[in-house]
């Protein structure tokens, strides 16, 4: 049955079938092979079962929020306060493009919405003062993986979902890597310069910072509303979402930028975003009474023990294993489908939950840069117009920062628990 699901899903997604169509012909496969033929009333039930949980109503908000923040015209504030701040460093426009992705990832929480949004602005303008197509479609499609790491991120949400432990826990555990990852693209940019003589942008007057700051820290005091209220408890997950997209109204208010068009494509897009992920994980509790019938998390872990029982080694072969999906299967289905099977194992080598939650969010995030199958890569070739494959070939040089922060936070688990455990105690 666990060849039948996972051969199945893997087998049409790399037919380019959309996921939610493959997740739920392998999920019916699956059923009527195990022998559930006459049960597959069975199937709506999970379904319906899977989206039932209160705490996933966080995912729309947060959802709402970032696609508000973009119709109120952040994007462009965003970059420019970026501009005033490191445009006069060796390869600006390049650390600009870090910088605002860094800046965004506490509005956004999705990758996705990064390059779309942030990715016309920053390619169009890397293009005009000559940096290669190529070059800044790969470094917009990297620095956009820093949007569900740093909080908010619908990602964690979804993994806080599956592990149940705490969104607050996750979102501080997010900062340090998210930061990280950040400095980590930025020095990498500044190598690269040198060897490709990249120019610098005129260094901005403190009227110009003054001015680009006001815009630039409203767009912060988004992520920060959401956190401040979930760490001191004032609000759930939810209810800070709710939050956030008040705010990003008023900004919008504020701004006078915010039409009853662009609220409602605000609306309709949140709405398709939220149906396709509620719609894989009502397929994926399916597919975990499934494996959890066929007991393949047990015989997983089974199997796992009998190749190793030491934690670093088990960390190495989860990482080329995660990688390895990560460059077929998107992050949010992937982890829907491995955290339920993996998490007995992680408990077994006494890895925490909140740092086990990091590493697959990050690399799997890596495979949505990485051909053949890395969405970023199709989605920044329309956003930059620029053709697959040099932009495929363009990115590779940057797995080398992104695996370094990969390992790093792997290794290196103080990088992730220590703001949590600072702020909230240990967990």
């Amino acid at each position: 049955m666990a060849w039948v699901l996972f051969g199945g899903f893997i087998s049409l997604m790399l037919l380019r079938v959309p996921v939610t169509m493959a997740i739920g012909v392998a999920v019916l496969a699956s059923l009527l092979v195990a022998g559930f033929a006459g049960e597959v009333y069975i199937l709506p039930l999970q379904v319906v079962e899977g989206v039932e949980n209160p705490s996933l109503l966080a995912v729309p908000f947060f959802i709402m929020a970032g696609n508000l923040m973009n119709a109120v015209g952040m994007t462009d504030k965003i970059f420019n306060f970026a501009m005033a701040l490191v445009g006069h460093f060796r390869a600006g426009l390049a650390q600009v493009n870090v910088l605002a992705s860094m800046i965004f990832a506490g509005v956004s929480g999705a990758a996705v919405a990064d390059i779309a949004g942030l990715g016309m602005v920053e390619i169009r303008a890397m293009k005009e003062r000559g940096y290669p197509a190529d070059f800044a479609a790969a470094l917009t499609v990297c620095s956009a993986v820093i949007g569900p790491i740093i909080p908010p991120s619908i990602s964690l949400v979804i993994y806080a979902f599956l592990s149940n432990t705490s969104v607050a826990r996750l979102f501080l555990a997010g900062i340090a890597p998210g930061l990280l990852i950040g400095l980590s693209l930025m020095v990498f940019n500044r190598v690269i310069a040198e060897r490709r003589n990249f120019p610098r942008e005129p260094r901005a007057t403190f009227k110009q910072i003054r001015h680009t700051a006001i815009d630039g820290v409203a767009a912060l005091v988004a992520p920060a509303i959401i956190l401040s209220a979930i760490i001191t408890g004032f609000t759930t997950a939810t209810e800070a979402g709710v939050l956030a997209c008040t705010y990003s109204i008023l900004l919008g208010a504020v701004y006078r930028t915010l039409s009853l068009k662009k609220l409602w494509k605000a609306l309709t897009d949140t709405m398709m975003i939220t149906s396709i992920i509620m719609i894989i994980i009502g397929y994926s509790q399916v597919m975990g009474w499934l494996l959890a019938i066929e007991q393949i998390p047990q015989a997983l872990a089974s199997a796992v023990l009998l190749t190793t029982e030491n934690r670093f080694v088990f960390l190495a072969i989860l990482l080329v294993f995660l990688l390895a999906i990560g460059t077929v299967v998107e992050g949010i289905p992937a982890k829907l489908i491995l955290v339920p099977m993996l998490l007995p194992l992680v408990d077994h080598f006494g890895i925490d939950r909140i740092h086990f939650g990091l590493i697959i969010t990050f690399a799997l995030l890596i495979g949505m840069a990485t051909p053949p199958m890395g969405i970023g890569l199709y989605i920044v070739t329309q956003v930059g117009d620029v053709s697959f494959e040099r932009v495929a070939l363009a990115v590779v040089p940057f797995f080398i920062p992104l695996l370094i922060v990969l390992l790093l936070i792997t290794y290196v688990p103080a990088l992730t628990l220590w703001l949590p455990n600072l702020v909230m105690g240990p967990g």
